[in-house]
């Protein structure tokens, strides 16, 4: 009788989703917060059929090579930049990914983020922590979301939920894409540098490519209106943000907020290790979340069961749902 195939957990995961995979697999998966070693994660996934894929993997050719057994990836996520999908298409490996069910949670966050940013609730509330709280001063005064041109770099399915959260503030929104969208109440079309431009808030809703890595430079920057903030809940690396931190210290830029930090992009072989210590440095015009953008516990499991999902359809030999790579077609890049 022959083993059940073996698949590989990267990273600690609901019961409910260890449970579906126990039903008909072995499985070895990460208990601990921390990642795996890339040396480890190879030598875990030697013999392993499918491997359910974090952020924090990156799993490129010689990933690839190095795991001859194994024929589905299924990601946790929905950009796919750490995967070499080329790669394992060659070798016969689908990759999924869960198109959807991280746009609602990541629209919200990025909406705190904008609110967390304008109006100082991170300096206001360090202050009471430090000083204690004497009465109301005029002090901390900040940007509106109302008041405010919003414009959207980005208008896929996060950017597009971005906006429908805004129409509530009766804020103008303006938005940017490469590829035309239809018309959309309340939302303006706009070219990449009018946005820059004319914008209060610059808000980020774009996939990492080759294209777009790198996008808001320094000279990006320097077209967008003095005193503008921008936030980032996409990639980290759509952001210089050595950049971002002379343009804080300038004062052209009013402020940063992000989810997501270039030293995260696993892909890219020049990043940097580490955020930019000026983004952290206490009174820096900055809110920063450590990429919780889908951290919301029933989205969290539904993504999970999702990937799950899709690797044990692999396995049983019938097409997967969120296949990126299929046989003898040329995958593009990334998806947003």
């Amino acid at each position: 009788m022959s083993k059940p195939p073996l698949i590989v957990l990267t990273s600690r995961v609901f019961p409910e989703t260890r449970a579906a995979f126990e039903r008909v697999a072995r499985v070895v998966a990460n208990e601990a917060s921390q990642p795996w070693s890339r040396d480890e994660l190879i030598e875990r996934c030697g013999e392993a059929s499918g491997l359910m894929a974090f952020m924090t993997d990156r799993i490129d050719r010689e990933f690839l090579e190095r795991c001859p057994q194994l024929k589905v990836i299924g990601a946790a996520l929905k950009g796919y930049d750490n995967i070499d999908v080329e790669a394992a298409r060659e070798r016969g490996v689908q990759v999924t990914i869960v198109p959807d069910l991280l746009t609602e949670p990541t629209a919200e966050l990025a909406i705190g983020l904008m609110i967390a940013l304008g109006r100082h609730i991170p300096t206001g509330d360090a202050g009471i922590r430090r000083s204690g709280f004497a009465g109301w001063r005029p002090e901390l005064y900040g940007t509106g979301i109302g008041s405010s041109t919003v414009g959207i770099v980005g208008f896929g399915l996060v950017g597009q939920a971005i906006a429908r959260r805004l129409s509530g503030f009766g804020c103008r929104i303006v938005a940017f894409d490469s590829r035309p969208f239809g018309e959309i109440s309340g939302v303006e079309q706009m070219a990449f540098d009018d946005i820059l431009k004319l914008s209060d808030f610059v808000v980020l809703g774009l996939p990492l490519t080759e294209s777009t890595t790198g996008l808001i430079d320094a000279a990006a920057i320097g077209r967008m209106k003095s005193g503008a903030l921008l936030v980032n809940p996409a990639r980290g690396s759509l952001v210089d943000e050595a950049a971002v931190a002379d343009a804080l210290a300038s004062g052209h830029l009013g402020g940063y907020a992000a989810d997501v930090f270039e030293c995260e992009d696993w892909a890219r072989s020049q990043r940097p290790m580490s955020i930019d210590a000026r983004l952290t440095a206490p009174g820096a015009r900055t809110v920063l979340t450590p990429h919780i953008g889908s951290a919301v516990t029933s989205a969290r499991r539904q993504i999970e069961l999702s990937a799950a999902s899709s690797i044990l359809q692999a396995l049983a030999g019938q097409l997967p749902a969120g296949l990126v790579n299929p046989p003898n077609v040329k995958t593009a890049a990334l998806t947003g």
